[in-house]
């Protein structure tokens, strides 16, 4: 079967000139031993220079599992990348980049290399079967400025520790020329790619996407020699010089070698169009095999607790509070407010060591709840009349605090390609009561680099809300910042109906004072509400100082949650923004039950294309990943800008809610 598969590509090979570069290498090839991969293997896959997960430079048709991430940093010449790679879906791939272009001066200051950020996506159409290739479709550089601007369609095939790849491509992907372009068949339109981009660019502009006279043939494959190394050779179709400006080559032949220093950390070296040698260092993370661990704290029984009695202590000792206990038959309801552990997962887990150390032999039934309202409900009021009640307990308090170590990053300014601070921070909360909390963060910056921001931001329109972060970063180094102090209080109306009242340091830019309303059913998939803020800026030296903006800003939300077919949470807003401009945001994002979260957003306001530059509205990343035992946020947007900007707020009532509410 082997020698008849690589026999059938080398005859097909030989009909067309753009393979035969590579046709000598694959008629040596001989295979000495198996290590049968699978196809979308999370262990025998790895990104390419480009977070993609590929060759060397060229995509491939293959994936990680849903609710997996990686970060690829890539030493090449000219560029320099880091690349954020998520999978929402086990067929889908998203990335950002942000990138230093050596000796290609930025824009209106010439001692600065050139710095660009941008948005990639590939998708999965076809999987692999016995006979056929799975087959992906990807488009690079999606909303940003273009120079990686790039279309694709790629097969992957693997046998034993052979994967082969063959694709097509554009824009960026197609510096050879190899073929007419087949899709202007359907339509004339397609042989014309705008070389311009509408307005300022950084929009999706569909005209460019699959366009242009012609397209070229990329191929490659990679040979785990053993489940450490790989070997992987490509034709590279990328474009020379292109907008990056790669130095000439006579060769499109790439090699390269990936190491895996374990499951999750590789090393890559690359010989490139053998024009030179390249580094590559990944970071990848299976979400589903590793999510984050609570510690569990085993207690000592007290001479006079029962067994009931030493679960709620074990309970307690790992941040979970226990409101009432009640027993019917053989099971045992319990009910639990908890303000600490990010995923329904930890929780269960603490919950059955504390039963099996408790000796608890009844069934568990349990209801959470989440500031005072029950955000799932395994019992009801039914169950409470027919049972017998073990304990129940009176108002909650607590103080739950965690100090880490933090990087604080600020990548492609135009000061330098990476600025970053090294932080301690303490977060801080403490219950008063189930509905009544306080939250603090504080921050300490052990070293960086952020008095080297001193560029002013080009555009403050209409309001300057968001673009002078540097003047905040600048003064991380002046000791103790405090980056939130909020005191939060929830009512509940009725049974669907709830209100937040929220006042103090919101974040890092903005004190001030408001409520959120919120209607929310367990039992439905939509909720809805608003919320309405006096926010003030707050001074740059991040103490309780104010500035002389305020502004009152508030937004009607609906919440949607998708159970059918493709899982996803949907949240439309329409309002008034924080540099008072009006307009709505959409926002798609994929939960998952172990607390991983990724998602987009597209904001439109009033600000016209002109007045907002380049990119014409608000559209970015966001994400929500453990990264050793914590979750950290993240929110990425191609440029910061003052229009279509938020409230950074820590609680909101649906996410408080909706939590521990897994997607069937």
């Amino acid at each position: 079967m082997i020698k008849f598969v690589i026999s059938f590509s080398l005859s097909c090979f030989s009909k067309y000139h753009a393979f035969k570069p590579i046709r000598s290498f694959f008629a040596s090839f001989i295979i000495f031993f198996s290590i049968n991969l699978h196809p979308d293997s999370f262990r025998f896959n790895n990104f390419n220079n480009h977070g993609s997960v590929g060759l060397i430079n060229m995509p491939s048709a293959r994936f990680y599992p849903e609710s997996s991430y990686g970060i690829t940093i890539y030493d090449g010449t000219p560029d320099q990348k880091i690349t954020m790679t998520s999978a929402p879906f086990e067929w889908l791939e998203a990335s950002f980049f942000y990138t230093n272009i050596q000796d290609k001066p930025y824009p209106g200051y010439e001692y600065q290399d050139y710095k660009d950020k941008g948005f990639n996506i590939k998708a999965r159409i076809l999987k692999e079967t016995k006979y056929l290739p799975a087959v992906a479709i990807g488009i690079n550089d999606i909303a940003g400025t273009g120079l990686y601007s790039s279309e694709f369609i790629v097969a992957s095939y693997g046998l034993e520790n052979l994967d082969f790849h063959l694709g097509l491509g554009w824009g960026t992907l197609n510096g050879l020329n190899d073929i007419d372009n087949p899709l202007s068949i359907f339509d004339e339109r397609f042989n014309n790619r705008p070389i311009e981009f509408e307005d300022e660019g950084g929009q999706f502009q569909l005209s460019r996407y699959f366009s242009g006279e012609d397209l070229s043939v990329f191929y490659g494959l990679s040979y785990f020699i053993n489940e450490k190394t790989n070997l992987k050779i490509e034709r590279d179709s990328t474009k020379i010089p292109g907008e990056i400006g790669y130095e000439n080559s006579s060769s499109n032949i790439s090699f390269g070698v990936d190491y895996n220093l374990n499951e999750n950390f590789l090393i890559g070296i690359s010989f490139e169009r053998e024009n030179f040698v390249s580094l590559k260092f990944s970071y990848k993370q299976d979400t589903n095999t590793s999510s984050p661990k609570h510690r569990y704290k085993k207690v000592d029984r007290k001479k006079t607790e029962n067994n009931y009695g030493h679960f709620i202590s074990i309970l307690n000792e790992n941040d979970i509070g226990v409101e009432k206990i009640s027993k019917k038959d053989n099971v045992l309801g319990i009910e639990i407010t908890q303000f600490t552990h990010p995923s329904l997962e930890i929780i269960e887990e603490i919950i059955m060591s504390a039963r099996m150390d408790a000796n608890i032999a009844e069934d568990i039934k349990t209801n959470h709840k989440v500031a005072g309202i029950t955000a799932i409900e395994e019992f009801d009021d039914s169950f409470l009349s027919e049972s017998d009640n073990l304990f129940t307990r009176g108002m909650a308090r607590g103080l739950n605090s965690s100090t880490r170590l933090n990087l604080r990053p600020f990548i492609a300014g135009r000061e330098g390609f990476l600025k970053a601070s090294l932080l301690v921070e303490n977060d801080l909360e403490y219950i008063f009561k189930d509905n009544l909390f306080f939250s603090s963060n504080l921050k300490y910056s052990i070293w960086d680099n952020f008095d080297d921001l001193i560029i002013p931001p080009k555009d403050t329109y209409p309001e300057q809300v968001r673009s002078d972060v540097k003047d905040y970063l600048r003064n991380f180094n002046q000791g103790v910042v405090l980056g939130r102090a909020q005191l939060d209080y929830h009512l509940t109306l009725s049974e669907k109906n709830h209100v937040m009242l929220t006042a103090g340091v919101l974040e890092e830019m903005f004190s001030g004072y408001g409520l959120e309303y919120l209607h929310f059913d367990s039992e439905k998939n939509y909720a809805y509400g608003f919320e309405i803020f006096d926010a003030y800026k707050r001074d740059y030296k991040l103490n309780f100082d104010l500035l002389d903006y305020k502004v009152t800003t508030g937004h009607l939300n609906f919440y949607y949650r998708n159970y059918d077919y493709i899982p996803f949470d949907a949240k439309v807003s329409y309002g008034k923004y924080l540099a008072g401009d009006i307009g709505g945001t959409l926002e798609l994002s994929r939960t998952f039950q172990n607390g991983v979260k990724f998602g987009i957003f597209a904001t439109f306001t009033d600000v016209s294309s002109q007045d907002f530059g380049e990119g014409s509205f608000d559209k970015g990343i966001f994400f929500n990943i453990p990264i050793f035992s914590n979750y950290i946020n993240y929110t990425w947007r191609p440029l910061t800008k003052d229009p279509g900007a938020k409230l950074i707020r820590k609680n909101t009532l649906h996410d408080m809610l909706i939590r521990f509410k897994p997607i069937n």
